[in-house]
């Protein structure tokens, strides 16, 4: 597809293959969603995915097998995530979101607000957040199909959170690294 990375690492701390994480970065193409496949070749992955993809031919067959769907129009389903992820992690997946929820349609938001789900995992289940900032996917491979070009990715590893802090702590934690990654190396 003409895509290529580069992984700048922020931080003098590694992933363990041994370690399961809640895995975490911004969100600006669907082309996201590919990057934490090859930065974790030694994790079994779960992503937290929007129930809508599923419906999209071949794709989809596959996204509902390495996903936990949430309809984020249904509150019952938003609250249901955690008890799937809760189940994914037992059995030994790394799970894999978006804290942004999405991408904004507004494509001059560079960073959007965080939800609550992956804070409150790590918290709850004592699995560190590897914390990525990826910048270029937003050029490179947009979500208008009118657009986009062969190109390199930067990919920052930023940081381990370990789950010592609050749910409400470590979200703004990851924000803040992520808004400052963007904002001195865009």
């Amino acid at each position: 597809m003409g895509l290529r990375y580069e992984l700048i690492n922020l931080t003098d701390k590694k992933i363990d293959k041994n370690t399961q994480y809640v895995i975490i970065s911004n969100h600006t193409s669907i082309m996201d969603i590919m990057l934490p496949c090859i930065l974790f070749p030694n994790h079994q992955l779960c992503y937290v995915g929007k129930k809508e993809l599923e419906k999209i031919p071949i794709f989809g067959t596959i996204y509902k097998r390495v996903c936990v769907m949430v309809d984020r129009s249904s509150a019952r389903s938003r609250a249901d995530v955690y008890r799937r992820c809760a189940e994914k992690m037992e059995e030994g997946n790394s799970i894999v979101l978006f804290p942004e929820g999405g991408v904004p349609d507004d494509t001059s938001i560079v960073l959007d607000e965080f939800k609550d789900g992956a804070f409150t995992l790590s918290s709850k289940h004592h699995s560190p957040i590897a914390v990525f900032t990826f910048i270029g996917l937003k050029e490179i491979f947009p979500f208008d199909n009118s657009k986009g070009h062969p190109g390199k990715v930067k990919v920052f590893f930023n940081d381990i959170l370990e789950p010592t802090g609050s749910p409400k702590d470590l979200k703004l934690s990851a924000f803040e690294t992520i808004k400052k990654t963007l904002a001195e190396h865009s």
